[in-house]
């Protein structure tokens, strides 16, 4: 199973020089199993880039698991060529009832005036894929999924390939319990024996409470988390939008201090580029 972020950043994008080696595009990720099968988490503005690579790979069968309808997690989507490709077959997923909400959501999102091509209008085929118990298999990845604690609702999910696992657990506040989110040991659970937690650790402890009930984690409760769940790295991710690239270094030797202890899990921050090899 290998790893692509094409956009780590949360809220909306930015750019200049003091984002250059983290990036300004929003949350998008790219997984391939070990047989080629392409899974692709959130359509932030990153998504952009992935879709134009895969035009060029002339790759046509996409699965694409939102883990919300926020903006920063949708609004690449408009400008993913494979969606005007009349030969891509598209198959989308979310949280919990999006089989039935998904496309409903998205063609009140893209339609005139706020996009030209309304989204039943576009070329590719699409359709809503469903988790059967909790669970989607993409080739020979298994996706389970978790209800995460934000606004609005959202999920997290849990990619696993020949006992290899990465959890993907972005906008999820871990001090509040949301309108259909979890406690913190049903996340220690689902996270148990990782190999790579991406987590949201937009903040740090003392900006947290000003902010509480945004529907975000501060690094510390990031790093609980992945210590308590005993995984192997902990990757952080869904940067604020006014974090630099010097202060992202700040928040990510602040987070390895508090990950220091003997067998505590390996911590870095997620970057556009950034790639990993999660499997034998």
């Amino acid at each position: 199973m290998k790893l692509r972020c094409w956009g780590a950043r949360g809220s909306i994008p930015v750019s200049g020089q003091e984002f250059e080696r983290y990036g300004g595009d929003t949350s998008c990720l790219e997984l391939r199993s070990k047989d080629d099968e392409l899974l692709i988490l959130d359509a932030g503005t990153g998504i952009r880039a992935l879709g134009c690579e895969l035009a060029r790979q002339e790759r046509t069968s996409l699965t694409l698991l939102l883990s919300h309808y926020h903006w920063d997690h949708i609004q690449g989507l408009p400008f993913f060529k494979p969606l005007y490709n009349p030969a891509a077959n598209l198959r989308l997923g979310g949280c919990e009832g999006a089989r039935t909400e998904l496309t409903r959501v998205l063609a009140r999102a893209l339609r005139p005036p706020l996009f030209p091509v309304p989204f039943d209008k576009v070329p590719a085929r699409v359709t809503n894929v469903p988790f059967v118990e909790g669970t989607l298999r993409v080739g020979g990845l298994l996706v389970r999924r978790i209800a995460a604690s934000h606004p609005n609702r959202a999920a997290g999910f849990r990619i696993e390939e020949d006992g290899k696992s990465l959890v993907y657990l972005t906008d999820n506040e871990l001090s509040l319990r949301h309108r259909g989110g979890l406690n913190f040991a049903d996340y220690v659970a689902f996270s148990q024996g990782a190999d790579l937690l991406i987590h949201d650790a937009e903040y740090l402890p003392e900006e947290y409470p000003q902010r509480r009930g945004w529907g975000h984690s501060h690094i510390g409760d990031a790093a609980r988390l992945a210590r308590e769940a005993g995984v192997g790295t902990l990757g952080l991710f869904h940067h604020n939008q006014e974090r630099t690239d010097t202060a992202m270094d700040v928040l990510l030797e602040r987070c390895r201090e508090q990950l220091s202890r003997p067998g505590d899990p390996a911590c870095l921050a997620l970057f556009q580029g950034f790639e990993m090899d999660i499997g034998p």
